[in-house]
């Protein structure tokens, strides 16, 4: 292995464990000493991947979190299969593939917008990014679905997106505070009956 190959493993390395600590512990009070302990790795190491904390949430928000959000919940929207049958399946799907430990974390870009979405501009942009992208995709769907006779013409599907993406975010929160899956389960039903109200 080449001296580039170790740099970028070092690099990935914190990223992981960023994400992870972020995730547990939340970004703020996760230091740079706390990062470089668990990795097992020197400040030196550190510093010269990153500039600075900062620059290393924008890595892990980039990498991490946009990557997650865009495999789990944005490419799956443009398949090929009817539109509300994406749009059932999705969340549904996502919500029962979820493990303990993600039910009692939650969603880790939601949680880095709870704690930093107003925190800096770059850390906005960071995320509303990723916001976008999902929304962006889930207009797509709809409107399909509407091109395809499935869906209401007379529905907006800016304004479903968002509600979709607003609950969906906000149940995996909700989430954290039960020991059980009643929540999710509620919440299921509620957005069954919601999808089937945008059919035709």
């Amino acid at each position: 292995m080449d001296q580039r190959q170790k740099s970028e493993l070092t690099k990935q390395s914190i990223i992981n464990e960023s994400f992870k600590l972020f995730y547990e512990n939340g970004f703020k009070t996760t230091s740079v000493d706390t990062i470089m302990k668990a990795t097992n790795l020197t400040k030196g190491a550190f510093y010269h991947h990153f500039k600075n904390k900062k620059e290393l949430g924008l890595a892990v928000i980039g990498l991490k979190l946009q990557k997650r959000v865009y495999e789990s919940m944005v490419a799956p929207l443009y398949g090929p299969e009817p539109p509300i049958e994406i749009l059932s399946s999705i969340f549904y799907k996502r919500l029962k593939a979820f493990n303990l430990y993600e039910k009692q974390h939650g969603c880790p870009a939601n949680n880095f917008i709870n704690e930093i979405g107003d925190y800096e501009t770059v850390y906005q942009t960071a995320l509303k990014r990723i916001v976008e992208e999902w929304k962006s995709a889930l207009v797509y769907v709809l409107d399909r679905g509407k091109t395809e006779g499935q869906i209401k013409q007379d529905i907006c599907s800016k304004s479903v997106a968002v509600y979709l993406i607003s609950s969906f975010e906000g149940v995996r929160g909700l989430r954290k505070l039960y020991d059980n899956d009643l929540i999710l389960d509620e919440y299921i039903s509620g957005l069954s009956l919601y999808i089937e109200n945008l059919k035709v």
